[in-house]
């Protein structure tokens, strides 16, 4: 039976979603292994979306919570506001309280990955505030460390991503992810559905 990793992510702009591409390809890459992208419902009006600039949402599937329960593993993808998950992912996570009630979710895998608008924004910051959201569900982080090898420590471009996840510089909007970053988010997603196959093998 396939272990079943879910890339579940909030982009305003599309620099988290890109990220969540590549992720999900990455998890897909691993044999045994079916991935699937979502994305949590927005919160903010039409109306708003469009005076802050928002391009239209790509044509991924919107979540709920219970689906939450039928993953192996789930990565949650998000951009940062003042250091911190932006509100539709919180607002996500606060209708999550079923699940909680019922530890659907204990003892699942769980990793993050993000975007920020510069490099004192939240790189680390933003996922470390919100592992304690898997931890009250009981999960288990999997964080990616320095797996990604040499390139964590380049220092020739700037580049998002840390220890906890894979990540992006979104500036004023104009910076897409760069190579390194994208690959990087492949790489998440293959030693993140690796963890999660192991981790279903041996239960």
């Amino acid at each position: 039976m396939a272990v079943k990793v879910y890339v579940v992510y909030y982009s305003t702009y599309g620099h988290v979603g890109k990220l969540a591409e590549k992720i999900k390809e990455g998890a897909s890459s691993v044999e045994g292994v079916e991935a699937k992208i979502w994305q949590v419902p927005e919160t903010l009006p039409e109306e708003v979306l469009g005076k802050m600039g928002a391009p239209p949402k790509l044509d991924v599937p919107i979540i709920t919570s219970q689906e939450l329960a039928e993953a192996d593993g789930i990565l949650f993808g998000f951009p940062t506001r003042f250091g911190m998950m932006a509100a539709q992912m919180k607002a996500f996570f606060d209708s999550t309280g079923g699940l909680w009630r019922e530890q659907s979710l204990a003892g699942k895998p769980a990793g993050i990955f993000f975007s920020t608008g510069t490099q004192g924004g939240g790189q680390e910051t933003t996922p470390l505030t919100a592992i304690t959201q898997l931890t009250h569900h009981g999960m288990v982080f999997v964080p990616v460390g320095y797996t990604f090898g040499a390139k964590m420590f380049g220092m020739d471009q700037v580049q998002g991503g840390s220890p906890y996840g894979a990540g992006t510089f979104a500036a004023d909007g104009s910076r897409w992810p760069s190579e390194v970053e994208l690959e990087h988010a492949f790489h998440q997603g293959k030693y993140f559905a690796g963890i999660a196959k192991k981790l279903k093998g041996s239960a």
